[in-house]
């Protein structure tokens, strides 16, 4: 049971872990909310294998009548409001539906049901905070929460409540934390959708405050590799940090675009900084690389520009997706009069 399957990752997980496994079968439950799309599994709608219930985790009758219909043995949860912005600038009621209430009810049906062998929650790196920018340091599973914004703090909220499920009732939970993803069929108000996207329409790439804050960037794929890897072998209780050692501030990945589409850097336009920016992340991913033989298996430099071209080729789903949520990010839009000079 994959909650969540219609977003980004989720969707990406769905048809990868059916393409390495020819004997098992995916419920995906999801809201459906502005940045799920079932357009992103329109390839695999038709396999006998796959099925799709509309539904909110944070619905705890139609939740529970959607295990005991389907019966998992397995349950990963990727359901989650993800937005930074939208949790500073229109506010934190529906992160805390989903990211707390949400999982507090997956893990009280998943304590109903002792046939699941294993429950993942799928959670951030911003649930730790911030690195300085010069220093070495990464985030280790055991560094101390510190969120800073409104979504990490609720996401840092739903991964203690895993804990403490363990910890009580012994539920089979393992709780991951990855690092930025990036890849195809990404909801357009991330950062490099959003940046390719405004290039094709010949519009300057906005950049926060200096735009030297840093991310630890993971093609999806690989990301969704170490999932499964932690849905079918990892222990229970534990936490797992997921990362690719590909450090990048926003401003290099500004600079990657622009060189794709041979543009200079007159168009990068800067802008007010927003609250609660974090510096930098930057993940130790020492322990899933031991224990369950991960690494990732992309390029940066080939997944980034084939991540471009997905993009490129496929304007009728940017299109499809533009038509049904509007402005792709309209917060960065509000601080645009608020120019760093």
């Amino acid at each position: 049971m994959v909650c969540g399957g219609a977003g980004f990752i989720g969707s990406n997980f769905i048809r990868y872990i059916l393409g390495r496994h020819q004997n098992i079968s995916v419920l995906n439950y999801d809201a459906l909310t502005y940045s799920g799309n079932l357009d992103n599994l329109r390839n695999i709608a038709k396999d006998k294998r796959y099925s799709f219930v509309k539904g909110d985790v944070a619905d705890k009758k139609k939740l529970d009548l959607g295990f005991k219909k389907f019966k998992p043995d397995y349950v990963i949860n990727f359901a989650a409001e993800t937005h930074v912005d939208r949790s500073i600038h229109v506010g934190a009621r529906e992160f805390i539906d989903t990211n707390i209430v949400g999982i507090f009810n997956i893990l009280e049906t998943v304590k109903k049901n002792p046939r699941i062998k294993r429950y993942v929650q799928v959670s951030t790196d911003e649930t730790f905070g911030s690195l300085d920018l010069n220093s070495k340091e990464k985030f280790k599973e055991n560094t101390a929460f510190a969120p800073n914004v409104p979504y990490a703090a609720t996401k840092a909220g739903g991964d203690l409540l895993c804990r403490a499920y363990y910890k009580t009732f012994g539920l089979p939970v393992i709780v991951t934390h990855c690092s930025n993803n990036y890849g195809p069929n990404q909801y357009p108000e991330k950062l490099i959708p959003f940046f390719i996207l405004r290039m094709l329409e010949k519009k300057k790439l906005p950049l926060y405050g200096d735009g030297k804050n840093v991310r630890d960037w993971i093609y999806v794929l690989d990301h969704c590799e170490a999932l499964r890897l932690c849905l079918f072998k990892g222990r229970p209780g534990e936490v797992y940090n997921i990362g690719a050692d590909n450090e990048m501030s926003n401003l290099q990945i500004a600079g990657l675009i622009l060189k794709y589409f041979n543009r200079n850097s007159s168009w990068i336009e800067f802008v007010a900084d927003r609250p609660g920016h974090d510096r930098r992340y930057a993940i130790d991913s020492s322990k899933i690389r031991k224990e369950l033989g991960w690494k990732p298996m992309h390029d940066f430099k080939e997944a980034f520009e084939k991540t471009i071209e997905w993009y490129l080729e496929n304007k009728d789903w940017v299109e499809r997706v533009r038509q049904k949520t509007g402005v792709f990010n309209p917060h960065i839009e509000l601080w645009k009069g608020h120019k760093k000079q």
